[in-house]
């Protein structure tokens, strides 16, 4: 699979500038927060906000203002939470592409395997990368529709508050549908 424009994600990802890079990752965290803390898309408000603004000074103070909020050095101790942690933590505080650019790179792939853990068949090894570099042949349902949102997000981000809102939009779905799952799962544990 891959993208309308088709090129795979490692190529967006590459190609993206700091607003992209920046609506990238945080949408990744965005969708995944469900696993960390269900009722915690608020804290991200000030962070997609600064995105919005391309504001650099901002990004760095509202990330650090939203590891406060979602205790990033909490003690969930579940492995997903830990990973989606793990996507807070590594924010980089500078408006940088090289640093920004990591990050989204980091919170790709740790999306894409979260999503990949809740699909009913197993992931086999190198599946995400192979995803991320444009072959989703072996995905289940839920790692194919975290790339594609991924690869939308991206693909959308570059144009501006309009680009910025659909990306929003695409983060509060995913959310809305690894909630759904996470939640359908406990109900037959």
């Amino acid at each position: 699979m891959t993208s309308v424009n088709g090129r795979s994600l490692l190529e967006l990802i590459d190609g993206a500038d700091e607003r992209g890079l920046a609506a990238a990752g945080l949408a990744c965290l965005d969708r995944c927060l469900p696993l960390l803390a269900p009722d915690g898309a608020d804290a991200l408000r000030p962070v997609w906000a600064a995105v919005a603004r391309g504001d650099g000074d901002a990004w760095g103070e509202a990330v650090a203002k939203a590891r406060v909020e979602l205790d990033p050095d909490g003690a969930d101790g579940t492995e997903d939470a830990e990973a989606v942690r793990a996507m807070l933590a590594q924010a980089p505080e500078a408006w940088t592409a090289e640093a920004l650019r990591a990050w989204a790179g980091g919170c790709s792939v740790a999306a894409l395997a979260l999503h990949g853990r809740y699909d009913a068949a197993e992931v086999p090894d190198g599946l995400v990368e192979r995803c991320r570099a444009g072959d989703a042949d072996g995905a289940g349902p839920l790692l194919a529709g975290e790339l594609r949102r991924q690869q939308a997000v991206l693909e959308t981000a570059a144009h501006g508050p309009t680009g910025l809102r659909r990306a929003r939009e695409l983060s509060v779905e995913g959310g809305r549908v690894l909630r759904a799952v996470v939640s359908r799962r406990a109900r037959t544990t």
